[in-house]
Order: C-alpha cells, then sequence, then structure tokens
C-alpha cells in the first residue's frame, strides 16, 4: 500500500525531473573487536514489505532539501538526529527523478511514527547488509552507501 499524501504536490527541477531527498541514517555499536562498527537503518518499502529501502521521498514546494529529507525520516523511519553531510545528487533517467542524499546520525529512535500505522517497520543491518539488501532490490539507492564507512560522525 503507497501512503498518498493529502494535498501533497510534487515538485520538478527545471530539467523536468521530481525532486526529491533521502538520508542514509547511521549509528555507530561497539562491535566484538572493541572498535565501533557503522550501522545502516532502512525502511520496508511501501510497495512490498519484505524489501528494504533508503528512507525518502518527495520535496515539498516550501522545503529545501535539507529540510525534507530531515521530514522523510521522521515520517517513514521514526528517527531524529544530527544530519552530518551531503552525500550527492543522484539522478534516475528512467523515473525521472533527482534524489539529494545526505548522512544522517540517528540519536533518538520514537515508538510512534507515521509510516508505522501503513505497516511500514524499520531494520538496522550492517554495511555490508544494508548494501546486499539495496543491491537486491534498490540497485541506484546502493551508491548511496559507497562513502559512509569511511566518513567522519560530528556530534554536536
Amino acid at each position: 500500500m503507497v501512503k498518498e499524501k493529502p494535498n501533497s504536490i510534487r515538485c520538478y527541477d527545471a530539467d523536468g525531473f521530481r525532486r526529491r531527498a533521502a538520508c542514509v541514517c547511521v549509528r555507530e555499536v561497539a562491535a566484538e573487536n572493541g572498535r565501533g562498527e557503522r550501522q545502516v537503518l532502512l525502511v520496508s518499502s511501501s510497495r512490498s514489505h519484505e524489501r528494504w529501502v533508503v528512507p525518502g521521498g518527495g520535496i515539498e514546494p516550501n522545503e529545501n532539501p535539507r529540510e525534507a529529507a530531515e521530514r522523510e525520516v521522521e515520517e517513514e523511519a521514526g528517527v531524529r538526529g544530527q544530519m552530518q553531510r551531503l552525500l550527492g545528487v543522484f539522478e534516475n533517467p528512467e523515473s525521472r527523478n533527482r534524489t539529494v542524499v545526505y548522512l544522517f546520525l540517528v540519536t533518538e529512535e520514537m515508538d510512534s511514527w507515521d509510516d508505522l500505522k501503513v505497516g511500514r517497520e524499520r531494520k538496522w543491518f550492517s554495511v555490508d547488509e544494508a548494501r546486499h539488501n539495496l543491491t537486491q532490490h534498490k540497485p541506484r539507492q546502493r551508491r548511496y552507501l559507497d562513502f559512509i564507512e569511511t566518513m567522519p560522525i560530528t556530534r554536536s
């Protein structure tokens, strides 16, 4: 079931691409070897709940990409945190989407969130597991993970 937002307006850029924003949500957990291990939070797809995707969606008319990305992770994944940095702008010529993607450090997981009401789940994966899941179901999103293992995290 795809969630329809009331009064939702799709926004397009000058090239006719739909404007979207997303966040690669991460946390660091202690590993057995004593070093921190980075994990990635994925959400179940709105179209197929056994598939996992990066939380993201359309940019609304009066939003900038960063605001949209923060809103989307709260709605779809039920998390809050600290925006880290821009990972890049990724284009899908087939679907005519252009997505601005950020690295996002999760500091809070909410007990209830908008998309939980429509059956979407969230789950933490190792970077390799997240890469594997995205390769199978959303290969374009797999590229979002290419640099996150070595990127420094800033805590404020």
